[in-house]
Formats: C-alpha cells, structure tokens, sequence
C-alpha cells in the first residue's frame, strides 16, 4: 500500500513577555484535547507567515507581529474525518502577541492557555515542536 505523501501546513508559535521571561500560548486540539500550537493548510493568496498569523487569529484570537522566516518545523499525522491519518511537516513562525481580540472564528471550541517556556516544551507531544519552543528562552 502506497504511503500518502506529507503535505506542508503552517503555524504560529505564540508568545509575550512575562516579566524578564517569555510564555508560550498553546491551545487544545479540537478532536484530542492535547495541546498544540495554532496551524492549518496554505491559504491561496497569503505567504506562509501570513497563513500562520490567520490561523493564530482564527483559532486563538490573537494578533500581532510575526516572524518573515520560520523558526522551525515538524512533522505529525493529522488524524483525518475519514479515520486516516496524513503526514503533515509544519513550518514554525514565532508571534509576539500583540492584542487579544474579544471575538475570533473558533471561540469556544478550544482551551487557550500560557505556560512558562518550559511547561509549554513539555505540555505539547511532538519531539521536534519541544525543542521549537525551548528556542524562546
């Protein structure tokens, strides 16, 4: 049986000062509950990081400025509607968050939480993300 082939998503990695410290937003995933950062499939007309700072908008209501370059990447497997599982490499854009709006598209429908940097690192599942976000420190 043929493998699928990975498809590229984008996503945020957001974060704000804390003092002289910096914390991490994660947010849970709609079907599992554990937690992720904000990401999703190209959007046809936005550059990646413009991609990545929608989904931070749609998913966490956050806005503000983000990286032109990506911090980072991994890879994990999106459990489909189908029951199938496809391969996705994500490319990391760090953003500072600058405003947190009253009302975004998915409100409601997921957990938002800041966690220290390292609380963040150890919070989400995929290897590759934990050192990501150890990079903030």
């Amino acid at each position: 049986m043929k493998k699928p082939a990975i498809r590229k998503q984008y996503a945020a990695l957001p974060w704000r000062h804390s003092g002289a410290s910096r914390e991490v937003l994660l947010i849970s995933s709609r079907d599992t509950g554990r937690w992720v950062i904000p990401k999703g499939w190209p959007i046809k007309g936005l550059s990646p990081a413009e991609t990545a700072a929608r989904e931070a908008y749609e998913e966490a209501g956050l806005g503000g400025q983000v990286s032109k370059k990506p911090i980072g990447e991994f890879e994990y497997g999106k459990r489909l509607g189908n029951g199938s599982v496809q391969p996705c490499r994500v490319e990391v854009f760090a953003l500072e968050q600058m405003v947190q709006h009253p009302d975004w598209p998915e409100q409601g429908q997921r957990t938002l939480q800041w966690f220290s940097v390292p609380e963040a690192a150890e919070a989400v599942d995929e290897p590759e993300l934990k050192d990501i976000i150890r990079k903030l420190e």
